[in-house]
């Protein structure tokens, strides 16, 4: 594999740096936690191996009541290195993958880097950017190792159906091909939520950490559930191979996090709640835009009904100082 560095870290304001930053308006997660905000002190923890699959207690809190075993929960360096793990194992240059986009950058760059042939899924406007399943069901070849799906999606905060998921794992099933759901936004939410789709089926794949919804990317801890034990079991070599293990205290903090979830997650889906009204009350009144009101997650894809004079300058610009 051939690694280049994709464009939205570059930019990431983390690498620009926090200090220069007055008003962030590209984060893409909930407000940080810190450790007192959350009420946690770090313990004497015996800083050792510890289960290779991720804690126990950890497992079962994310599992909860959706009717899966912790068993079927792997613990990765946070979602990105469930994406990595996911795509290194089973993609191939001669293997073929179905992707919506736009998307987050993992899920399109490190099958690129693999070689392996890709049908972008291109969500549109017009649609409320909702997946046609007509398309995905005919661009799904012989080869199709994957079907890679977000939702609540990133960027646009739009969330499929029960229906269309129910016949995206029934397309799936029937093509021989794995469905990825990348569900790093799933806890966030503004009406019914959908069940983890790998509760569905064991050719399901969820994906999901503790950055987006939670607040805390800093302890990079994320997971990959599939009830499919073969699979799990690869994933597992993938994760040996990459770290052995997770960190003692990243997987203390989430535990700590993830035993109190309810309370935690209600108050940060009313303040987005909040949130989003403002952004929906400003959009109203903006004569250039135009979006799709998401459904769930922190971000929002709007649209310009008319280019305003200036942005292909602009935007070449940026495109020649950065080359």
């Amino acid at each position: 594999m051939k690694y280049a560095r994709m464009p939205i870290e570059i930019e990431s304001p983390e690498e620009y740096g926090y200090d220069k930053i007055k008003n962030n308006l590209s984060e893409s997660s909930v407000t940080d936690y810190t450790l007192e905000l959350l009420g946690i002190q770090i313990p004497n923890l015996t800083l050792l191996y510890n289960e290779h699959r991720g804690g126990s207690q950890l497992r079962n809190l994310i599992v909860g009541d959706s009717g899966l075993n912790k068993d079927d929960v792997l613990i990765t360096p946070g979602a990105a290195g469930a994406l990595f793990i996911i795509s290194t194992s089973q993609l191939t240059p001669d293997d073929h993958l179905v992707v919506v986009r736009p998307n987050y950058a993992t899920n399109l760059e490190t099958p690129k880097t693999i070689g392996c042939k890709i049908t972008y899924v291109d969500l549109q406007f017009e649609s409320g950017f909702q997946p046609d399943l007509s398309f995905i069901e005919a661009a799904i070849q012989p080869n199709t190792k994957i079907v890679s799906m977000t939702c609540p999606h990133n960027p646009t905060g739009t969330i499929m159906s029960r229906d269309t998921l129910d016949r995206l794992v029934a397309i799936t099933k029937e093509k021989n091909c794995l469905l990825l759901v990348d569900e790093t936004y799933r806890d966030v939410h503004y009406g019914s939520q959908l069940p983890i789709a790998a509760s569905l089926a064991d050719h399901v794949l969820s994906v999901c950490s503790m950055s987006k919804s939670f607040g805390i990317p800093g302890i990079r801890l994320g997971w990959v559930i599939t009830q499919n034990k073969s699979l799990q079991n690869t994933f597992l070599a993938a994760k040996e191979q990459i770290s052995i293990s997770g960190s003692v205290i990243d997987e203390y903090i989430a535990e700590q996090v993830l035993s109190r979830n309810s309370s935690i997650l209600e108050s940060t889906c009313e303040e987005m709640r909040l949130r989003l009204e403002m952004v929906a009350s400003w959009i109203e009144k903006e004569d250039l835009l135009e979006w799709v009101r998401p459904q769930g997650g922190v971000v929002c894809f709007p649209k310009m009904k008319k280019e305003p004079a200036g942005v292909e300058a602009i935007s070449k610009a940026l495109r020649d100082e950065s080359t």
